[in-house]
């Protein structure tokens, strides 16, 4: 595994299941590692600039427009720069964090990370493989009620990453302590099985 680009959305810099169980992970891939904590980033929503923007060819666009995509330009180009991206996520009032679905926003675009043809949406970031590190007080993911690992995975699939591992400590507020124990337990396996696949 060469390059791994992590996104980090727990609002939690200590005590956070996810960025340990991420820590694990990363350490067991090796690589180079490109992250993006979303707790230290101040995500912008989309605006009319934006989104005008990007169904506006690159010479014709107008300043604003110009100034609304940049950061979007460099989150997409990391994207498109990593072999494995990394999300490693809290649940929080069952879906991802607003932060994460900023993110999420900001490289979705269309005729850049996925665009549509006679046969409908075509993801453009293809070849590359993903893990969701999720964790939960109780909500498993694939549950009737899980709209976050359930949403990353529809959205991933939509940009063209359909090899998705996920590693799920849902149950944190029952059970910690075993909770714990598994994820990390599907850290080790998820590492191994990942560089299997890159050998």
């Amino acid at each position: 595994m060469t390059s791994i680009l992590r996104i980090d959305a727990s609002a939690r810099k200590q005590g956070s299941a996810t960025r340990h169980l991420t820590d694990q992970l990363t350490a067991r891939l090796g690589g180079e590692v490109t992250t993006r904590d979303l707790a230290n980033e101040n995500m912008p929503h989309l605006t009319e600039d934006w989104v005008s923007g990007t169904f506006t060819p690159p010479e014709a666009r107008t300043e604003a427009q110009n100034q609304a995509l940049a950061f979007s330009d460099e989150l997409v180009a990391e994207l498109q720069a990593a072999d494995l991206l990394v999300i490693s996520t809290p649940v929080y009032n069952f879906g991802v964090p607003s932060a994460l679905k900023a993110w999420v926003d900001q490289v979705a675009r269309a005729g850049v990370t996925f665009q549509y043809g006679e046969n409908g949406p075509e993801g453009l970031v293809t070849g590359k493989r993903a893990v969701i590190v999720a964790a939960s007080g109780g909500t498993p993911a694939g549950a009737p009620h899980d709209f976050a690992v359930s949403y990353l995975k529809q959205v991933l699939g939509f940009l063209g990453i359909t090899e998705v591992e996920v590693v799920d400590a849902a149950g944190v507020a029952v059970d910690a302590e075993a909770t714990m124990k598994a994820a990390e337990e599907a850290v080790a396996a998820t590492a191994a099985t990942l560089l299997a696949r890159a050998a």
